[in-house]
């Protein structure tokens, strides 16, 4: 008897998560097997259930879902992620290659997509959005190499997690009760980061979280 695919969904709107599952749970073979509101919650749920793939958001608070997908991948490389968002932004697109992601759909095709994106993650095979894969294309062709791109890779999974808390305007307070870290720590990774981006002040760490999609202006 073959087993159904499991798929952990993961947005903080609980409206979409319950559409998606409408979609998911119709199709024979794909089970949703839980959902979760933002990446860290994921991250506990993955833990806890193993999914074969998890439907995912890039814009979520707490964390986001590209540094979420980046830990998964890096904790279990056998679980697959799709990537969901509503933005067509190039300064997403690398990123979500960089992070593992098997696969991104945009939120307005989901209904149609995401059946043929989660199907395809289970074969351990990419799906993009046509609009995405053509960005990726680009890319590819003509800044993969640029330097500026990669500066991001400068700070340890860590300091992601503060700087989009801080971004955010977290206090340290506030980032240390969420990470379970002492203020003491907070303050140190924050020094390291601004060190690492030559960053002056707190509107540049926002600005730099904007431009690597950790946070999205609203």
């Amino acid at each position: 008897m073959l087993m159904d695919t499991t798929v952990l969904l993961v947005d903080d709107h609980a409206m979409l998560r319950e559409g998606l599952r409408m979609v998911l749970d119709a199709q024979l073979g794909i089970r949703v097997a839980g959902e979760a509101e933002d990446g860290r919650q994921a991250l506990e749920m993955v833990e806890k259930l193993r999914p074969n793939v998890v439907v995912m958001d890039i814009a979520m608070p707490n964390l986001n879902g590209l540094e979420a997908a980046r830990q998964i991948r890096r904790r279990f490389p056998s679980i697959q992620v799709v990537i969901l968002t509503m933005h067509e932004n190039r300064q997403y697109v690398l990123q979500i290659v960089k992070v593992g992601a098997i696969g991104c759909v945009l939120k307005r095709s989901a209904g149609t997509e995401l059946v043929s994106a989660v199907k395809a993650a289970a074969r351990r095979e990419s799906y993009f959005s046509p609009s995405i894969a053509s960005m990726i294309l680009e890319d590819y062709r003509g800044r993969l190499s640029d330097d500026s791109l990669d500066n991001g890779d400068l700070l340890t999974e860590r300091e992601c997690e503060v700087l989009q808390l801080v971004a955010e305007g977290g206090t340290n307070q506030e980032i240390a009760d969420l990470l379970t870290l002492s203020i003491k720590t907070v303050q140190t990774h924050r020094a390291h980061i601004m060190e690492k981006l030559d960053a002056h002040d707190r509107t540049d760490l926002v600005k730099y979280a904007m431009r690597k999609g950790m946070i999205i202006a609203d």
